[in-house]
């Protein structure tokens, strides 16, 4: 598997070019965003592992700009430790999964292989389930032809939802992609904000969309309920 690793870092991108060729992937380096950019266009990479913060242009640019030319490579973003609000613009310009810094390296192989496994699927603008529709960029969502008043939370638990339309989610796989790798909160606060949205798009519809699985986590239907 050919993997791309863009970090102006010196020695993290060494560590991880080392780390991951002896994990049986071939690695190509840049230390910024243009150089970066330029060989996400020239190589058929299998994955990038992307930093957001780079000289030259800026990960969000790379990412938006891959995705713009129909470049769909699955990306895995780095973002900082307690950069909500940087994982929420990730995502919204297409990166496949993001990763806090500092990380543990084999969590990044096993999250480099899931979005390797994905392929390069195309991700649309918006969202979709059913009717249950949602625009990441503008931060809008609906239900049908009614707009759907979220907090911020509440908008980002959803997108979750919707981009792994089908999938069972755990408790803790909410936490690290709506709040942080790092939460230590009580994680009672996921169902605290699960009833929250259907109280908004479900029970006011008549609908039934996320489903709890005992033990297991939550389940948004594919067809939106």
């Amino acid at each position: 598997m050919r993997v791309l690793v863009v970090d102006d870092e010196v020695r993290l991108a060494r560590s991880l070019r080392v780390g991951l060729e002896a994990e049986g992937f071939a690695v190509d380096v840049a230390h910024d965003g243009t150089d970066g950019l330029w060989l996400a266009r020239e190589h058929p990479y299998d994955a990038i592992v992307l930093d957001l913060m780079l000289p030259g242009i800026n990960g969000y640019k790379v990412c938006e700009t891959l995705r713009a030319e129909q470049n769909w490579t699955p990306v895995l973003m780095l973002t900082a430790k307690d950069g909500e609000w940087d994982q929420v613009e990730g995502l919204d310009t297409g990166a496949d999964d993001y990763l806090t810094k500092p990380f543990s390296f084999p969590v990044l192989v096993a999250r480099l292989r899931a979005v390797a496994r994905r392929g390069a699927r195309e991700r649309p603008t918006l969202l979709e389930a059913g009717d249950l529709r949602l625009d990441p960029a503008a931060r809008r969502a609906w239900r049908g032809e009614v707009e759907l008043d979220l907090t911020t939370r509440e908008f980002s638990l959803l997108a979750f939802l919707m981009r792994h339309p089908g999938d069972v989610v755990s408790k803790r796989q909410i936490l690290d992609a709506v709040w942080d790798d790092d939460f230590e909160g009580d994680p009672n606060i996921v169902e605290v904000y699960v009833r929250h949205l259907r109280n908004k798009l479900d029970r006011p519809f008549g609908r039934e969309a996320i489903g709890t699985l005992r033990g297991a986590g939550y389940r948004l239907a594919s067809d939106g309920g």
